[in-house]
């Protein structure tokens, strides 16, 4: 049973009807009699059960973020070493994020996200095996590897969801989903210091306790409710044509600087805190959560903003204030001043999940402007932008994703060089200095005018305001 109304040129005869595999054959949230009928709230419904699925995800990605702080003295596991396991997870995640995307195209975007749940209790159930002390380091590291699947979940996710809203509403509804999704780092820390608070470190096994029924929970939610677009499926050249656009490319370093920031930040902070600062697992796990939260809730005022203002335009200030809060760590860091180290680590938790949100609303406007720049106009354009967007997040989300793994190498070298983390403080310092750079000089550097005018066939697209 399909849908067989139209979507063009007015409502359709009847609500999209969810046959065998719960498969909508037609899909057009730009059109408003549409969307305000019956697009909303099946994208409403798909959202919420995303963000679930997304959630845990997140949780389990960043699981060894909070399980190292449980190998004490008994593992026989230097620092160094820890931050090594807490980077293999974020590689494979990287990894996984652009085979992830298409999953999107080739499966459908429930059938992928109920498979991609599912997934989740290997590497939980492998941890809740290996963590036991006399286990060898390649065992962990494994382990820790096989954690990666929740980092791929991400870039299926917000494919799926960019699908189902309209221009107009991405940057608000793409906010949500991830920022939903990256709750999961704060949360599976504070469940960890609610296990250390109450059990002790030598019980991890009642954290991962809790997340192997969630997990099935979630899975069988998304199997029930969610449903698949036939529109988004089998464009194989998407791909292509979003890895031959430069602003591919340069909306990946951009967001290498915003998200790695967050998720390298997020995975590292209870080492740093423990290795620099002398702290307990317990007084670390007590901090930890507290920027990933922050970061996780500004995420959809960073959409939200850059629907308003521009995503451009934000990401600036927002890459501005990251380097200013960065000087502030170094400085803190510099005269041991736990106090001042945290405001300024915090500070940077919560803007670099605000240029999440905005740099993430650029990706559509940047496809859907480039678009109407070839003369395309309506559900065309909108069609257009769709494609390619959709192909280029699994991309941007795996370089961003990449930007955790050298956080978390930055700091391994830097306490190992140095017994600090400030040298890599510095690096980052530079690396916001680039992104602000780049992002003025693409998007918000207006050119002098030069030679003859140009006609607006042949004039680049004004992309400042996406």
């Amino acid at each position: 049973m399909t849908d067989t109304g139209t979507m063009t040129g007015g409502p359709p005869a009847h609500p999209p009807a969810r046959g065998a595999g719960r498969w909508i054959e037609r899909w057009d949230p730009e059109d408003t009699t549409f969307w305000e009928e019956h697009g909303r709230r099946i994208a409403r419904r798909n959202l919420v059960l995303s963000i679930v699925c997304e959630h845990i995800g997140f949780s389990v990605w960043s699981l060894w973020s909070v399980l190292v702080l449980f190998l004490g003295p008994e593992y026989g596991i230097d620092a160094a070493g820890k931050f090594f396991l807490v980077a293999v997870p974020t590689l494979v995640g990287a990894a996984l994020r652009v085979p992830y995307t298409f999953a999107v195209a080739r499966f459908g975007g429930r059938n992928w996200t109920v498979f991609s749940a599912a997934l989740l209790l290997v590497p939980t159930a492998a941890a809740a095996f290996a963590l036991r002390p006399g286990t060898p380091y390649p065992v962990f590291l494994l382990v820790a590897a096989l954690a990666g699947v929740g980092g791929g979940n991400f870039a299926s996710s917000m494919t799926n969801i960019n699908s189902f809203y309209p221009l107009r509403k991405k940057g608000w509804a793409l906010g949500l989903n991830a920022g939903g999704g990256n709750l999961g780092v704060p949360v599976v820390q504070l469940l960890g210091l609610l296990v250390i608070a109450t059990a002790g470190a030598a019980h991890p096994r009642l954290l991962l306790a809790v997340y192997l029924p969630l997990t099935v929970v979630a899975a069988v939610l998304a199997a029930l409710f969610m449903d698949n677009l036939r529109p988004v499926r089998n464009d194989t050249g998407a791909a292509r044509d979003a890895a031959r656009d430069p602003h591919t490319w340069i909306v990946s370093l951009l967001y290498l600087g915003t998200f790695g920031s967050f998720i390298g930040y997020g995975f590292a902070f209870g080492l740093v805190l423990q290795t620099q600062f002398a702290r307990t697992p317990l007084q670390a796990a007590s901090l930890t959560f507290i920027g990933p939260l922050l970061g996780s809730l500004v995420r959809p005022v960073g959409g939200r903003l850059a629907d308003r203002y521009g995503g451009a335009r934000i990401t600036l200030v927002n890459f501005a204030a990251m380097a200013a809060a960065t000087g502030a760590v170094i400085l803190a860091s510099a005269r041991h001043s736990l106090p001042g180290f945290l405001a300024g680590f915090v500070a940077l938790f919560a803007l670099s999940g605000l240029g999440n949100g905005s740099t993430y609303k650029m990706i559509p406007g940047i496809f859907h402007t480039k678009a109407l720049a070839k003369g395309l106009t309506g559900a065309a354009a909108a069609a257009h932008g769709r494609r390619l967007s959709g192909a280029a997040m699994g991309l941007i989300g795996a370089v961003g994703a990449l930007g955790g793994l050298g956080i978390n190498l930055a700091f391994r070298q830097a306490f190992q060089a140095a017994g600090t983390g400030t040298p890599a403080f510095v690096a980052f310092l530079g690396c916001y200095a680039l992104c602000s750079a780049v992002t003025w000089a693409v998007y918000l550097r207006r050119a002098a005018p030069a030679g003859p005018v140009r006609t607006p066939e042949a004039s680049e697209p004004a992309l400042a305001e996406v």
